[in-house]
């Protein structure tokens, strides 16, 4: 099962995952901020992400990788 990883020091919030993610279940969260200020991307349901890895292809601050990745 693949797993979005997301380096919360270095996400800005941008959103651009979000938009990017197939599922629709990756967010901006409300909860916290980061070290910078910035509320973070998290994905919000972890059995339905596919690894497709757009949402890593798609940030600019390379905050996110994809952990995981075996298809069955």
């Amino acid at each position: 099962m693949s797993k979005m990883q997301v380096d919360f020091d270095r996400c800005k919030g941008c959103g651009l995952c979000a938009t990017a993610c197939p599922k629709k279940i990756v967010v901006i969260q409300q909860d916290k901020l980061n070290k910078k200020g910035y509320y973070t991307a998290i994905c919000i349901d972890d059995e339905k992400c596919i690894g497709c890895a757009f949402c890593a292809m798609m940030c600019p601050d390379c905050a996110i990788t994809i952990k995981g990745g075996e298809k069955k």
